[in-house]
């Protein structure tokens, strides 16, 4: 078993090799939470899920932080007299939390606020001055308070991203007029007038707020240490965000991260997504109009490296193969039930991650995860590639199944559930129920076994025309009757 991940700084595939077998340690930075979440942040939320996921499965534990950026000038911009910067930030994460939810995504180890961390902040501001990369603004200069960070103290300034200094563009982060070279991004902000004193904290330089790169730095080292195994994020938050977060890390002498890991963006028609553009696709908008799971399912098909283009037919196809995959487990469960005990042993991922639920498992036995399955999600989390294997096997189960093949069944039956399980997709998994769905399908499925009842009447009195009409009403519905010799059972029909 090895897991090989791409890592952006080596630009090239690496063995995974965790510091601690033990504990995989992860940190991606969450959402700046000036607004709500659009269809880009579940996406690269949800990569760094289903890694998570396959770490817990191959090392057992793995402490994952996310953060949430709180504070910042975007937040204090969209702020208003009525909806104070921190009452918008609290009911902006709280929009967060609820569209990860929605799809499935586990909750954090520990997803710290960056208001909670402000002395961790400055006590690596103050071992940055220390070590000679950092400066406090003159206490003449206009940008009195600030501290900044001396890109040309520290030779290791560009190596994430593979830039010179000198082609890097200016850092737009603060102020120009109190550093010493227009590259230099700022640690600390010293406060303003035209800022609420609410979002001011004292500190050595004067009072302020911290800088949006060192937030990162701070929050990672007190929540994993001053070296840890992944640092995930987006591909934009690459330059600055990044390369600044390692250089001030490491200039303070701070191992960081092992390797850096980044989720490729979301495309609308083949158009990067823009409010200018009106192409903007917000969560709440698509989970509104779609099922979270079918949302879940599309967002997790292309490999997480690469940019992702919603179209039209993305949902779509996503539905068609969550129901591909739900047919398959409910006609398994229906054929292969243990007459003795009325339910189906059905192998689970051991250790499961944290906080998943069973859904196809009637009772809990060893793991077994299908060879081709693992080593697509040990090539650098292979999702497409393990998605083409689940759907084999519900092939292979479907096929087996016709035949009366109850053992290639069984084992088929057993794979999906494992496989789904573990990407987070199981169709039967109690998490996607939701009040309205299940009673909606309660009520569907009273209408449906009644016709059925009324089509087996029809049968057999030889009203054959009564029935063929019962039938033909049931098939222009989208559902499909399947009669076997323990009865009549429907299923939605996959056109």
């Amino acid at each position: 078993m090895t897991v090989q991940l791409y890592d952006t700084k080596a630009q090239a595939l690496r063995d995974f090799v965790p510091l601690d077998p033990g504990n995989v340690t992860i940190y991606v930075c969450g959402p700046t939470v000036q607004s709500g979440p659009h269809i880009g942040h579940l996406r690269g939320a949800l990569s760094f899920d289903l890694l998570r996921r396959w770490l817990a499965h191959r090392y057992g534990r793995v402490t994952f932080v996310r953060n949430v950026t709180d504070v910042d000038d975007k937040v204090l911009a969209n702020s208003t007299d009525g909806e104070p910067w921190w009452a918008l930030a609290y009911r902006m994460e709280q929009e967060f939390t609820r569209a990860y939810t929605a799809i499935g995504i586990l909750a954090p180890t520990y997803e710290p606020r960056a208001t909670a961390s402000i002395p961790q902040m400055q006590e690596l501001i103050q071992r940055l001055i220390d070590a000679g990369h950092a400066y406090p603004a003159d206490a003449g200069a206009d940008a009195a308070g600030d501290v900044y960070f001396d890109v040309r103290s520290w030779p290791g300034y560009g190596t994430l991203t593979n830039q010179s200094l000198d082609a890097m563009e200016p850092a737009a982060d603060a102020d120009p007029r109190g550093k010493r070279d227009p590259r230099d991004f700022a640690l600390w902000k010293g406060g303003k007038s035209d800022e609420p004193e609410s979002a001011s904290w004292q500190s050595p330089w004067g009072a302020g707020r911290p800088g949006w790169h060192i937030e990162c730095s701070a929050m990672s080292r007190r929540y994993l240490g001053a070296e840890f195994d992944i640092h995930g994020g987006g591909l934009d938050l690459r330059f600055p965000h990044h390369e600044n977060e390692l250089a001030q890390s490491t200039a303070a002498g701070d191992g960081f991260a092992q390797y850096w890991v980044h989720n490729g963006l979301v495309t609308v028609a083949g158009q990067k997504m823009s409010k200018s553009l009106f192409n903007f696709i917000l969560a709440e908008d698509v989970l509104r109009e779609r099922d979270p799971l079918v949302v879940r399912y599309a967002l997790a098909a292309a490999h997480y490296r690469s940019s992702l283009d919603i179209t039209a037919s993305t949902f779509d196809e996503a539905e068609a193969a969550i129901d591909r995959i739900r047919t398959f487990l409910e006609r398994a469960v229906r054929t292969l039930r243990d007459e003795a005990d009325d339910v189906i042993v059905v192998p689970t991922p051991s250790p499961p991650a944290a906080g998943a639920s069973g859904g196809a498992s009637g009772r809990v036995g060893p793991a077994v995860v299908p060879a081709r399955f693992a080593a697509a999600l040990d090539d650098d989390l292979g999702v497409p590639q393990a998605l083409a294997v689940l759907h084999e096997t519900v092939r292979d189960g479907n096929t087996a199944l016709d035949a009366g093949d109850r053992e290639t069944a069984l084992r088929a039956f057993a794979d999906v559930a494992v496989m789904t399980g573990i990407l987070g997709i199981d169709p039967l998994d109690p998490q996607w129920r939701t009040a309205d769905a299940s009673a909606a399908a309660s009520a569907l499925d009273t209408l449906v076994t009644t016709m059925i009842a009324q089509r087996a009447d029809a049968r057999a009195a030889k009203d054959w025309a009564a029935a063929d009409r019962i039938r033909d009403a049931i098939a222009a519905a989208g559902i499909t009757l399947e009669d076997s010799a323990d009865g009549t059972h429907w299923s939605y029909s996959d056109g």
